[in-house]
């Protein structure tokens, strides 16, 4: 088998960006896949992506100044885990992943998945990958994740937060939202689903991650600044940010740099900066 080409070679050329990640900056939402040879995608996957190694990952976080990340497991891999797996195991004392599971995972795999670096378990809610997961799985996984000390990744279409609010505020474990609830920044931060967002910022176990400009506003993405900064202001303490490489299921071309320097528009103050890039992913994943 011939080596690919190098994944360092697709950022030769690209602009770094203008903001500088202090040290210890966290990617708190990214991806890795494949490559399909090595591990392959599941059967029932709603999409087949380009494959984005964990040297491709690697070589971003090079070119921006990223020090940690955190690899989410996304759908098209299914409950194997095992390209996450293999990608903490690089580095693993500054990766740290979140698994999709089922109710099949008992205690043993569980506690490997936590020796793999694994801190948190993800569910998708979103419509164009499948809608809800069965309730009667998710509710038998919950129990398993407090005696771990993980926390659920919840992955909503923003229409569904005002529906799924009483169900969410009800969790045993803390959870994050991924992508800032994907609320339409063109409907502005007093839509019912940013409110209804906003109304969960305010629980001590709500965490949000204020990444998925690219997915809530268009080219430059400068629309969802607004939302970013009442998120931050809600919860200074439980913000998390992530570039969501490779960007799956994205018909624009994303510059990752245009997301790093869109972070001192809604975290102005570098102590925000700090929290939100640094102290709060250090913090609920452990580094």
């Amino acid at each position: 088998m011939t080596a690919g080409p190098d994944p360092s070679l697709h950022f030769v050329g690209r602009r770094r960006p203008r903001f500088k990640l202090p040290p210890g900056a966290c990617d708190a939402h990214c991806h890795v896949f494949g490559p399909g040879v090595r591990f392959p995608y599941a059967p029932n996957r709603r999409y087949t992506p380009e494959d984005a190694p964990k040297e491709a990952l690697a070589a971003l976080h090079a070119h921006l100044g990223v020090s940690r990340a955190v690899i989410v497991q996304a759908s098209c891999h299914g409950t194997d885990n095992a390209a996450m797996l293999d990608a903490i195991a690089a580095a693993p004392d500054r990766l740290r992943g979140v698994a999709i599971v089922d109710d099949t995972f008992g205690e043993a795999a569980l506690e490997r998945l936590h020796t793999g670096g694994v801190r948190g378990v993800r569910f998708n809610f979103v419509r164009h990958l499948g809608g809800a997961p069965d309730r009667d799985v998710f509710n038998r996984v919950m129990p398993r994740l407090a005696p771990l000390g993980w926390h659920v990744v919840l992955h909503l279409d923003a229409p569904d937060i005002v529906a799924l609010r009483p169900m969410i505020r009800t969790l045993p474990v803390p959870f994050v939202i991924d992508h800032m609830g994907r609320v339409d920044a063109s409907l502005g931060p007093d839509q019912p689903a940013m409110q209804a967002l906003l109304e969960l910022a305010r629980l001590e176990d709500c965490w949000i991650k204020v990444s998925g400009s690219e997915r809530i506003s268009a080219p430059p993405f400068s629309a969802s600044v607004s939302i970013a900064a009442r998120i931050m202001v809600a919860a200074p303490d439980r913000v998390l940010w992530g570039t969501d490489f490779p960007h799956p299921n994205l018909k624009i071309a994303v510059d990752e740099a245009d997301l790093v320097d869109l972070v001192p528009a809604f975290a102005e103050i570098e102590d925000a900066q700090r929290r939100l890039l640094v102290d709060n992913p250090a913090r609920l994943y452990g580094f």
